[in-house]
C-alpha cells in the first residue's frame, strides 16, 4: 500500500533544514554553486547563479544571477534578495564580509581549483571552509512535490512505451535511432520537457553492451531489444529499462530473461528502510552468481533518481549508505553475453516502511513482439 506523503516543504523550508547542517559544520554561511542544488533550495531554473545561505536566516541570504534573468529571478524566487552580476560566485564571496560571515562554507566537490583561488581573493578576510555534499544530504529523501513530479515522469515513460509497441514501433527494419526518436517524440507529446538522458536502444548483439548508443543498425527478427529511457518533468527524471524479443524467443533468451527477472525481484524485495545498500546489491547479485553468471553482471544494482538521473544513494557493494523512507532508487540488474545479447530490467521505486512504491508500471513479463 502506498503511504501518504507528508506535506511538501517550500524552498524556504529546505533552506531552513540546510541551516541545521551549517551549524553542525561550523560555518556562518554556505556558498552554493551547483545549479542543481540551487534549484532545489530556491526553485530558480536559470543557467547562471550562485546562492549564499546564511545560518541566521534568509535576511542575510542572497541569490545572484546575471542580467538575462533579472525578471525570471524575481518571478521564481521572490523571497530572496537578488544580486545581479555575471560572476555570481565571486560576487557573493565579496559580499560575505558585509553579511557578517567569518567562516564561509563552499561546495568543494563542485568548485574548481582555479575557482577556489578566485573565491579566496574575493572573500578576504573571510575564511573558506570545505563543505561538500550538504545539500545532497537533504536531497536524498524526496518530499511530496518531488514524488509527484517523479510519478508523472514515470507515468509518461510508461505511456510512451506502450504506445510505441501498440503502434508497431518495434519492428524488423526500423533502426535503433528511429526507435529512439519515436520514443522521445511520444514522451514529449505527453508532457515531458525532454528525455531524462541519452536513451539506449540496443538490438541484437548491441543489447549486450550496457550503455550502447543508438545507431543506424536495423532491428531484426529474433533480436533482443533493450530500451533504457526516461522522461524529464519539472526538472525530475524517470528511469526504466525493458527488454523485449522481436518474434518468438529462443530458449537461451527465455532463460536469460528469467534469471534477470528473478534477480530484479530479489533486489526490489530488499528495499527496506535501514538496510545497507550493499546488502540490496548483494540480494540481486547473489541470484545471478548462483546461476554462474556473476562476471556478466558488470554494474551496480541501481542508483538514486531525482533532479539528476544519477544521484545518491548508489546501490553497490562498495557503498556504505543505508536506505531511508522516501528515498527514490532504481533496481536494474543486467546480464550481458558478449556477441549474443543481454537483458536488463529496471524499475524506479520509492523506499517505504512497508513494500516499496513502484513508479514504473509497464509490464515486466517477457514480451515477444
Amino acid at each position: 500500500m502506498t503511504e501518504p506523503s507528508p506535506p511538501a516543504p517550500s524552498a524556504a523550508a529546505r533552506r531552513e533544514a540546510l541551516r541545521t547542517l551549517l551549524a553542525t559544520a561550523g560555518v556562518d554561511a554556505l556558498l552554493v554553486t551547483d545549479l542543481v542544488n540551487i534549484r532545489y533550495l530556491t526553485g530558480f531554473t536559470g543557467s547562471n547563479a550562485a546562492l549564499l545561505v546564511h545560518v541566521d536566516g534568509d535576511a542575510g541570504s542572497r541569490l545572484c544571477t546575471d542580467g538575462r534573468y533579472r525578471a525570471q529571478v524575481g518571478a521564481e524566487v521572490p523571497d530572496l534578495e537578488p544580486v545581479i552580476d555575471r560572476a555570481c560566485a565571486a560576487a557573493l564571496a565579496a559580499l560575505a564580509p558585509q553579511l557578517g560571515v567569518q567562516e564561509l562554507g563552499f561546495e568543494s566537490d563542485h568548485v574548481t581549483v582555479d575557482g577556489h583561488t578566485g573565491l579566496v581573493e574575493q572573500a578576504q578576510p573571510v575564511t573558506l571552509v570545505r563543505a561538500p555534499g550538504l545539500v545532497q544530504r537533504l536531497r536524498v529523501v524526496k518530499d511530496a512535490n518531488e514524488l509527484a513530479a517523479l510519478r508523472t515522469a514515470c507515468g509518461i515513460a510508461d505511456t510512451a512505451l506502450a504506445e510505441l509497441i501498440d503502434g508497431g514501433g518495434l519492428a524488423p527494419g526500423r533502426t535503433e535511432v528511429e526507435v529512439a526518436l519515436d520514443l522521445e517524440y511520444r514522451m514529449r507529446e505527453h508532457g515531458a520537457t525532454a528525455p531524462s538522458f541519452a536513451m539506449i536502444v540496443a538490438a541484437g548483439p548491441h543489447s549486450a553492451v550496457p550503455h550502447h548508443s543508438p545507431t543506424a543498425t536495423p532491428l531484426r527478427a529474433g533480436d533482443l531489444v533493450k530500451l533504457d529511457f526516461g522522461a524529464l518533468v519539472d526538472g525530475y527524471h524517470s528511469d526504466m529499462t525493458r527488454t523485449v524479443v522481436l518474434g518468438r524467443a529462443a530458449e537461451w533468451q527465455r532463460e536469460l530473461y528469467a534469471l534477470v527477472a528473478a534477480a530484479q525481484a530479489a533486489g526490489r524485495a530488499a528495499l527496506v528502510p535501514g538496510t545497507d545498500v550493499a546488502d540490496v546489491d548483494a540480494a540481486a547479485r547473489g541470484v545471478v552468481a548462483e546461476a554462474g553468471r556473476a562476471e556478466q553482471f558488470v554494474h551496480p544494482l541501481g542508483h538514486g533518481v531525482g533532479l539528476q538521473i544519477h544521484e545518491a544513494p548508489l546501490l553497490a557493494g562498495t557503498s556504505s549508505a543505508s536506505l531511508a523512507t522516501g528515498m527514490v532508487v532504481t533496481v536494474e540488474p543486467g546480464v550481458y553475453l558478449d556477441g549474443r545479447g543481454g537483458v536488463r530490467i529496471e524499475d524506479t521505486l520509492v523506499v517505504r516502511d512497508g513494500e516499496p512504491e513502484l513508479l514504473t508500471h509497464f509490464p515486466k513479463d517477457l514480451l515477444e513482439i
